[in-house]
C-alpha cells in the first residue's frame, strides 16, 4: 500500500479546507502539506456555488448579531476581503452588489434605528433608509404598481461593498496559490475516500481507497463528516448531529442586490433573502427555506447512514428535540418547512413570505430552484441538552482539529484558518510570518488576532 507522510494533513477540499491549506503554505514553516478530498474537484459540496448564499457576511446587516460578534465578523469579512481583491481573477470571486436589512412594520423598524445608533460608528458605510431612499436603490421593495406600499418601512444599508463571493471559484483559487509557494511540498489528492482514522504513537494514520497517509498533525473540514471522524478517534463523543438543509427559489430579476429580513432571535439565520445568483444572470434568488433531513450532503442518500452513525439518538438527544419543538415559534417553522417541500403547497407558502420582500411578486413569478442549497450541520450537545447555534470546533489538544460548521458560512474560511494554522503551527514547534499576515489580510484597525472567535471548542482527551 502506497504510503505518504505530511507535517499537516487536511480532510475536506471546501473553501476551509482549502484557506487552511493556503494559509499553513504561505504564512508558516510548515514544510510537508497534503490536502485529501472525496471528489474529483475543490468545492464539491457546502461550497458549491449553488449550494450557498453566496453572501460576503460583516455583520452590519445580520440583526441576530450582538456588536461584538459583528465586529469579530467583520474582521473575517475584511481578511477574505483583502485575499479575492488581490487576485488576477477578482472578477469571477468577489462581486459589489447594493445590500440592506429591510424592516416592515412598526417593531421591527425601531429595531433597525437603534441597531443604526450602535452600529454606525463601526460601519461609516451603513445608512438608514426610508421608503424613499429604499425606492431609489430597490424599487420593487419599496413600490407596488408605481406607488409606495402601504405598510411601514425602513432599511439599513450600503450601496458600495463587496457584498457576494462565489466560494467555489475561491476555493480553486486556494488551492492554486498554495501550490506556487516555494520551497514546499503541497499535496493535493482528489478521489480520495476516508475509510478509518487511527493514532499510532504521535502519528496519525487516514487509510483511504488504496491508499496509506500518516500526519503529524491533522484538520478535518468536512461538515458533519468531521464529527465522524471525531468520534472514530474517540473525540466529541457527547456530541449529535442535527442537519438542517436549505431550498431556494428562483424568479425574474426584480432585486438589484442583496435584502435581508429581520431575524427572528428564535430563528437565528432562518429569515429569507433575496439576492442576485453570481452565477444565474437575469434572475433573483430568493431563500433558504429549512428543513432538517438525516443525510449529511444534500442529495446524496448515500450519506444516510452516516448521518445515524453520528445522530446517536438517546434519551438525551430526545429531550433536545423535545424542548425545540415546546417552543411555539421554532414548532411552527419546523412545520411550515416540512411543507416547504411538498410540490405546489410549497410555493403558495413561500409566496407569502417573499412578498415582505418584494410585494408584487406573483404566484406564476417563483420557481423552485431544483438542486440548489446545502447542508448545515448543527450539533447537539448532549451534556448540556441543547442545540448548538453557530460555529463548533472540537480541538483535541493532541495534534487533531475538526471542524463541522464554520459561522457565518465561507466569510470566516480566512480568519478560521488562521486559528487553525496557530494551532498547528504551536503544536509542530512551527513559526508563522505575522508580518505577512497583517501586509496581505488585515488592514491597520484589524491587527489583533482574533483569540475569541464565537464558536464551540471541545478540548477532548486522549482517545482510548
Amino acid at each position: 500500500m502506497k504510503s505518504n507522510q505530511y507535517d499537516l494533513l487536511i480532510i475536506g477540499g471546501g473553501v476551509s479546507g482549502t484557506a487552511l491549506l493556503y494559509m499553513a503554505a504561505k504564512y508558516t514553516d510548515i514544510k510537508r502539506i497534503g490536502l485529501i478530498e472525496k471528489y474529483a474537484a475543490p468545492a464539491r459540496v457546502n461550497s458549491l456555488s449553488s449550494n450557498n448564499s453566496q453572501t460576503l457576511h460583516c455583520g452590519d446587516i445580520e440583526t441576530n448579531y450582538t456588536l461584538d460578534k459583528a465586529l469579530k465578523v467583520k474582521r473575517a469579512a475584511s481578511m477574505l476581503r483583502n485575499y479575492a481583491t488581490a487576485q488576477a481573477d477578482i472578477d469571477h470571486i468577489i462581486f459589489k452588489y447594493p445590500k440592506m436589512v429591510l424592516a416592515v412594520g412598526e417593531k421591527e423598524c425601531e429595531l433597525l434605528r437603534e441597531r443604526f445608533k450602535v452600529f454606525s460608528a463601526h460601519y461609516p458605510n451603513l445608512k438608514l433608509l426610508d421608503k424613499k431612499d429604499i425606492a431609489k436603490i430597490e424599487p420593487n421593495v419599496a413600490m407596488v404598481d408605481g406607488h409606495f406600499r402601504e405598510d411601514e418601512v425602513l432599511a439599513l444599508g450600503s450601496t458600495d461593498e463587496y457584498t457576494a463571493m462565489n466560494f467555489e471559484a475561491l476555493s480553486c483559487s486556494f488551492v492554486r496559490e498554495a501550490q506556487k509557494i516555494e520551497d514546499k511540498e503541497v499535496d493535493i489528492h482528489f478521489n480520495e475516500m476516508v475509510s478509518h482514522i487511527k493514532i499510532e504513537d504521535d502519528r496519525f494514520i487516514i487509510e483511504t481507497n488504496g491508499t496509506c497517509y500518516q500526519t503529524r498533525s491533522l484538520v478535518v473540514c468536512a461538515g458533519g463528516h468531521s464529527l465522524m471522524m471525531a468520534h472514530e478517534l474517540g473525540f466529541g463523543l457527547h456530541y449529535s448531529c442535527l442537519p438542517v438543509a436549505g431550498s431556494y427559489y428562483f424568479a425574474p430579476q426584480c432585486l438589484n442586490g442583496k435584502v435581508y429580513t429581520v431575524q427572528n432571535d428564535a430563528l437565528p439565520f432562518a429569515a429569507i433573502h433575496g439576492d442576485p445568483d453570481v452565477l444565474v444572470p437575469g434572475e433573483t434568488r430568493f431563500g433558504p427555506t429549512a428543513v432538517v433531513l438525516p443525510i449529511l450532503e444534500r442529495y446524496n442518500l448515500k450519506t444516510m447512514p452516516d448521518f445515524f452513525q453520528i445522530f446517536r439518538f438517546d434519551s438525551k438527544v430526545a429531550k433536545v428535540l423535545w424542548d425545540l419543538l415546546k417552543v411555539r415559534d421554532i414548532r411552527n417553522y419546523m412545520f411550515k418547512n416540512m411543507l416547504f417541500e411538498i410540490p405546489l403547497i410549497r410555493k403558495i407558502l413561500f409566496l407569502h413570505d417573499v412578498r415582505k420582500i418584494v410585494p408584487s411578486l406573483k404566484f406564476k413569478d417563483l420557481k423552485f430552484a431544483s438542486r440548489v442549497g446545502g447542508v448545515r450541520p448543527q450539533l447537539i450537545d448532549k451534556v448540556n441538552a441543547k442545540l448548538l447555534m453557530g460555529e463548533a470546533k472540537i480541538n483535541t489538544g493532541v495534534g487533531a482539529i475538526f471542524n463541522m460548521t464554520p459561522s457565518p458560512g465561507g466569510t470566516s474560511c480566512i480568519e478560521n484558518a488562521e486559528i487553525d494554522m496557530r494551532t498547528v503551527a504551536d503544536f509542530l514547534g512551527c513559526t508563522v510570518d505575522e508580518d505577512g499576515i497583517k501586509k496581505d489580510l488585515l488592514g491597520d484597525d484589524e491587527m489583533h488576532v482574533n483569540e475569541d472567535l464565537p464558536g464551540r471548542v471541545f478540548n477532548g482527551h486522549q482517545p482510548k
